[in-house]
């Protein structure tokens, strides 16, 4: 291994991925579990944040595969939402290099309190496809190239704000939105990994065994969206963002 890291904690970890997976492929917001575990095994945050990175792309690429083996999302019509994403989480991680992230650490708390509280607010949002609001090249770059750059730049939340995005903008039903938010997820975390790769900051006996738990987890929180589809994913969307929330504020104010 290339830490000192018992095999016990390697099981622990396996099984927090898995669950991280699930919780993550239906809602966003697995790296609530991953990143605080990372860190108490004794990881140093930069090793921590680029093996979560890691890990993380093995249950969004997992959801995403199944997605498009069920043909809930079309890669041809996403590609240019693929792209700017790609590229704005390029820019989020190279910036973040140089900035502190302070002041998003402050602000997220409020934010993920919005996106909680407006889908408790509208039980009836994403019931159906609805006509959309821009044209997917304007989604692309004032969406998905936008909240990539965020991703990149901080990451927490970034799938929950994927999926507000195609219900509101796009107009997408919510397991609809679900699928399409964990393409554009995957595509900000494997940018992000590549340039924590570069940094040598990833510890790959870790990562991979956590990554592997995720590709199981997310396999199964996806289908689950595509079979419960909205009744699922609102209460998640919820209570996610309420803990995120909660989690926030305390680490920021406590």
């Amino acid at each position: 291994m290339d830490m000192a890291i018992g095999y016990e904690l390697v099981a622990i970890l396996f099984c927090v991925a898995i669950l991280a997976g699930f919780i993550d492929a239906i809602a966003g917001g697995g790296g609530l579990l991953t990143l605080p575990v990372l860190l108490a095994v004794g990881l140093p945050p930069a090793q921590a944040l680029a093996t979560n990175k890691l890990q993380s792309c093995g249950g969004s690429f997992s959801a995403s595969l199944y997605f498009v083996q069920k043909r809930a999302v079309s890669l041809k019509e996403q590609r240019l939402s693929i792209l700017l994403t790609f590229l704005g989480a390029s820019a989020g991680t190279l910036l973040i290099l140089f900035l502190q992230a302070d002041f998003l650490r402050l602000l997220l708390p409020v934010l993920t309190i919005c996106v909680g509280l407006y889908f408790l607010l509208t039980p009836t949002l994403g019931e159906k496809d609805k006509h959309r609001r821009l044209s997917e090249t304007h989604f692309a770059i004032f969406c998905a190239m936008l909240i990539g750059f965020y991703d990149g730049f901080f990451g927490p939340g970034a799938g929950s704000f994927y999926a507000l995005a195609y219900v509101t903008i796009a107009g997408f039903n919510l397991a609809k939105a679900t699928a399409h938010a964990k393409v554009l997820n995957f595509t900000s975390n494997l940018a992000a990994l590549l340039f924590f790769i570069v940094g040598g900051k990833v510890l790959w006996t870790v990562g991979l065994v956590m990554l592997t738990g995720q590709f199981i987890g997310a396999r199964l929180g996806a289908k689950m969206v595509l079979s419960k589809g909205k009744k699922l994913i609102r209460p998640m969307l919820i209570i996610v963002s309420t803990i995120m929330s909660i989690k926030l504020i305390y680490e920021n104010y406590f």
